[in-house]
């Protein structure tokens, strides 16, 4: 884009003129854009930065996805009441899928899908820089998960880290903030 923004002005109105007239002009455009974009996103930045300093010190939170967080619990704030309904407001709550003597759960698939992909974003960051989140997700291998079944089941502590950094529920978060703290139990 940056070649097209410098192309100079064709001589007279030939068929070579026009086409290059329309790139200098597109690429300067997209300069522009790309410009304002970047001012706006660190104007987002500084403000996310304000508002929940602890959100973006979990790991595998930046400010894209602390953002979209930010906005869910703020526009939801009577119906955070605790962890778990933070967790099914962006569908990572578990439901039951029992069949006969199989117990099993999977995850909610209602909730708010803004949510749902930052704590998914969040999850798979750590699955990859995070040591103790690697740590885990090999623990959980080891029983015979597959990786989108660990990936699913530590969304649920992404969550309840990012309600607990959050801490917008009136009696503040009772859960743990740890971002490795293993999800409850489920039977497979």
């Amino acid at each position: 884009m940056t070649r097209c923004a410098r192309l100079r002005r064709g001589a007279g109105d030939d068929a070579s003129g026009s086409p290059r007239r329309a790139l200098r002009s597109l690429g300067r455009r997209w300069q522009q854009l790309d410009d304002e974009a970047r001012e706006l996103e660190r104007e987002l930045a500084t403000l996310i930065k304000t508002a929940a300093p602890p959100l973006l010190a979990e790991p595998g939170v930046g400010p894209d996805t602390a953002g979209k967080l930010l906005v869910i619990a703020s526009d939801n704030a009577d119906r955070l009441r605790s962890d778990a309904a933070f967790a099914a407001l962006c569908g990572v709550s578990p439901i039951e899928a029992s069949s006969g003597k199989t117990k099993r759960h999977r995850l909610n698939k209602g909730g708010d899908r803004q949510g749902n992909n930052a704590l998914w974003t969040i999850a798979n960051n750590r699955l990859i820089h995070h040591p103790e989140t690697r740590a885990y997700a090999i623990r959980r291998s080891a029983e015979a998960l597959s990786r989108p079944s660990a990936a699913a089941q530590k969304r649920s502590p992404a969550a309840r880290s990012s309600a607990a950094s959050n801490d917008t529920s009136p009696a503040g978060s009772t859960a743990s903030s740890s971002p490795t703290s293993p999800p409850r139990p489920h039977s497979t």
